[in-house]
């Protein structure tokens, strides 16, 4: 027996968002998706670029126009609007949501805007009483937010703050009616909730910083997000008793641009000039150009709340997508929907917000595919600065690497390394500076880690007898998720990312006294950990743009009592 059929129209299907809808669920051989748009031409080349086991209908779809007549002439079980920019609806703004109604035919959207999502329940009866579903707000935001704010809040006794935010990659080109709708609520006022209350802010004049880093991968770059008018703001407090404030942003990059717009939003709040909506054309076509940093996006939420024995905890979701990958996420929300529904699991009916249709878990394979990772830290954190630092990845270490960085007081190691010294000058002078050993063939080592009680690590290297040390912390501001490490009166910051079973050492920055340094001009070198033979083995090679290598040192290590 087959199964049935469910055709599917996605208003704006060849856009940025209806698009990737699309593309997740073009292998859905029992779907028929019909890619709708005002350009029939659009539709009909997004169509044929695709190669999908659905089956692809292109169409022409005016939502200024007949909506109720286009859909019937359509036929679908389900219309997903993902064409927005949902602030700017007009004097009609659910001229869709009532036409699905009437004709009996499920109803999501990719709706980022607060008024839009928090209005919908006034179509419940209505939604109920034609046996249909109508979702607003299907997309990361709010659904994901939300769903990663529940999996926090686990075991707390309360949720009293809730903040997050979205950073995508800057050569992701973001589409123009997204543009648009920042454009339009900029220095515009925002409703949100804090000190318990609805209140009044203004869109992109405040910011937050943040660092995006999943346990032990590369993060981010530490990024000012600034406010953003978005469902959450004013919903979450609903969920959450106790919830003091609620807090959204965007991290846009470069950061140049988003300071630039919190720049003009003042302008706007103040009155100076009306609006900046007539400047989306041009802010849309900057963003082609201004584009440079990494190709890697991300978003986090982030929880405070108490336990039940009254200890305040905060606890932070980080989700890190590479490459192209990161828009495919606003799209996964509405696909999660479309292949419950195939499953015969669909929403129950009614009209609502998106807020409680989907757990973290319903995203897992999705993510997967994508290759897009998630994690979680808490603070404050317990125990050595390592296990702080790597969060949840640090369980997945070999023995030897976590019995080596699970410091509590003082430890100390002892093995045998190799030695090569850089030739240059300016590098040989270096390393007698901060003591770096001579170069040998094999020389015994020993290292003693102590614990001081901020929380930092003294690490005391030994070899051959001659000794130079370092102070390892955990980051704050900018070095936020990094270790610093302190070699005399330079500070650099290093990333600890999780190999399959190695641990890499990267430097994300680095500073003179207090005085940062031009990240080109930073040492580098590979750097890494491993195990071996039941050993800890390490691998540490440092080098400058200006002097080559300056030292590479290679070993291993065993507790001092198996050493020998």
């Amino acid at each position: 027996m087959s199964q049935p059929r469910l055709k599917i129209v996605i208003i704006g299907g060849y856009g940025t968002f209806g698009g990737r809808l699309a593309h997740l669920l073009a292998n859905e051989a029992a779907l028929d998706i019909v890619i709708a748009g005002r350009s029939l031409a659009k539709a009909q080349a997004f169509c044929a670029g695709m190669q999908a086991q659905a089956r692809l209908i292109p169409a022409h779809f005016d939502r200024d126009g007949d909506v109720l007549a286009q859909l019937r002439r359509l036929g679908p079980g389900l219309v997903v609007d993902a064409s927005g920019p949902f602030q700017n609806y007009g004097a009609k703004p659910f001229r869709v949501v009532e036409a699905a109604i009437e004709m009996g035919a499920n109803y999501i959207d990719l709706a980022d805007s607060s008024d839009f999502v928090g209005a919908i329940g006034q179509f419940d009866a209505a939604a109920q009483g034609a046996g249909v579903f109508v979702l607003a707000g299907v997309s990361s935001v709010p659904v994901l937010n939300f769903a990663a704010a529940r999996a926090l809040a686990v075991g707390l006794a309360s949720v009293e703050r809730l903040s997050g935010g979205i950073a995508p990659s800057p050569h992701v080109q973001v589409g123009l009616n997204v543009v648009r709708a920042i454009a339009a609520t900029c220095g515009k006022p925002v409703k949100l909730w804090r000190n318990g209350r609805v209140s009044q802010a203004f869109g992109l004049t405040e910011s937050r910083r943040f660092t995006i880093c999943p346990p032990g991968c590369l993060p981010l770059p530490s990024l000012h997000f600034r406010l953003v008018d978005t469902p959450d703001l004013t919903l979450a407090a609903q969920d959450w008793p106790d919830m003091r404030e609620v807090w959204m942003g965007a991290g846009t990059r470069p950061q140049v641009l988003l300071r630039m717009l919190g720049g003009l939003a003042w302008l706007v709040r103040l009155r100076l000039i009306p609006t900046l909506a007539p400047l989306a054309n041009l802010f849309h076509r900057a963003g082609k150009f201004l584009r440079w940093g990494e190709h890697r996006g991300g978003m986090f939420v982030e929880v405070a709340g108490r336990r039940a024995d009254g200890g305040h905890v905060v606890r932070s979701w980080h989700l890190l997508a590479e490459g192209d990958n990161g828009p495919f996420i606003p799209a996964m929300p509405g696909a999660c929907i479309v292949q419950r529904m195939l499953s015969g699991k669909s929403p129950a009916p009614g009209a609502r917000a998106a807020t409680r249709e989907h757990e973290l878990a319903d995203f897992a394979a999705m993510f997967a595919g994508k290759g897009i990772v998630t994690g979680t830290h808490e603070s404050p954190g317990h125990g050595s600065l390592y296990r702080r630092i790597l969060g949840d990845a640090f369980a997945g270490l070999p023995e030897p690497l976590q019995r080596l960085h699970d410091l509590d007081g003082s430890k100390s190691v002892g093995g045998r390394a190799q030695v090569e010294r850089g030739t240059n000058p300016l590098a040989l002078l270096v390393a007698d500076i901060i003591g770096f050993p001579k170069a040998a063939a094999d020389v015994p080592v020993k290292v003693v880690f102590s614990a001081r009680p901020d929380g930092s690590e003294i690490w005391s290297r030994t070899f051959a007898g001659k000794t130079f040390a370092s102070i390892q912390s955990a980051g704050t501001g900018r070095w936020q998720r990094l270790v610093c490490e302190r070699f005399g009166p330079f500070s650099v910051a290093l990333a600890i990312v999780r190999d399959g079973g190695s641990l890499r050492v990267i430097v994300r920055h680095w500073r003179f006294l207090r005085l940062p340094l031009p990240r080109w001009l930073a040492p580098g070198g590979d750097v890494f950990e491993y195990a071996e033979n039941g050993r800890f083995c390490f691998h540490v090679e440092i080098t400058h743009p200006l002097t080559g290598l300056i030292v590479r040192y290679r070993g291993w290590l065993l507790p001092d009592a198996d050493a020998g």
